[in-house]
């Protein structure tokens, strides 16, 4: 079942990268007391995500965080090193990179899928959602393209 507005977000545990390699944190531990903007990608570097998705968020991270945002987070389903070097090859210190590698964070939202027709496994579907003390208030999920979960769309929900 996918995650709603008024739905508290999952604990679950993944990776961010930290000063010496990947670090785990708990989702309840990353929106706890926070307003997050989180956003997912199917793959790092991957055309539409390295092309549309990210860059957006990258030229509006001021804007997004002047509007009452304590952390503007990306996820994808990969490893915290191949979220680290995207990280890096996007400019984009001011948004923390999570890496659900096993896609348990993507599958406790409801919000994985298979694309494993075009070898790569289980990822997550393109959204974004806005939760406030860890309770969902914007869930954008994208079908085609980049709309529903692009930084326009998320500033336009703030």
């Amino acid at each position: 079942m996918t995650i709603s507005v008024g739905d508290r977000i999952p604990d679950v545990t993944i990776k961010t990268n930290g000063v010496d390699g990947p670090e785990s944190i708990s989702t309840a531990e990353l929106f706890a007391g926070k307003r997050v903007v989180l956003f997912a990608v199917p793959g790092a570097f991957t055309p539409g995500c390295s092309n549309t998705h990210m860059p957006g968020f990258v030229i509006k991270v001021d804007d997004i965080l002047a509007k009452g945002v304590d952390t503007i987070a990306c996820m994808a389903v990969n490893d915290a090193f191949v979220m680290d070097a995207w990280q890096k090859q996007q400019n984009a210190e001011k948004i923390k990179m999570l890496a659900d590698g096993n896609a348990e964070f993507a599958k406790a939202l409801g919000l994985d899928m298979d694309a494993s027709g075009g070898g790569m496994g289980t990822r997550s579907k393109r959204f974004a959602l806005i939760a406030t003390n860890g309770v969902v208030e914007y869930l954008g999920i994208d079908t085609k393209g980049v709309d529903q979960s692009s930084a326009n769309t998320v500033l336009e929900q703030l």
